[in-house]
């Protein structure tokens, strides 16, 4: 289910909780993919969610707790 193509970004995981939550509280805003905590407990456990910027194009932010997990599989 994940938009191919899309623009990724990568931020800390307190970032990415505050930009989960900004987006989340504000009304009528539609994730394409909600935020949601992926591959639990592993190595390359990382937080995302996808949403379309206002042209449409699907955008994926990604959180980290420490960011040398970024390239784990």
């Amino acid at each position: 289910m994940v938009p191919m193509p899309h623009l990724g970004i990568i931020l800390q995981m307190e970032e990415w909780r505050v930009l989960a939550d900004t987006l989340s509280n504000s009304k009528n805003f539609k994730f394409i993919l909600s935020p949601n905590i992926r591959f639990p407990g592993e190595p390359g456990e990382q937080a995302t969610m996808f949403f379309q910027d206002p042209f449409g194009n699907p955008i994926e932010a990604k959180g980290f707790t420490n960011l040398s997990g970024v390239y784990e599989k």
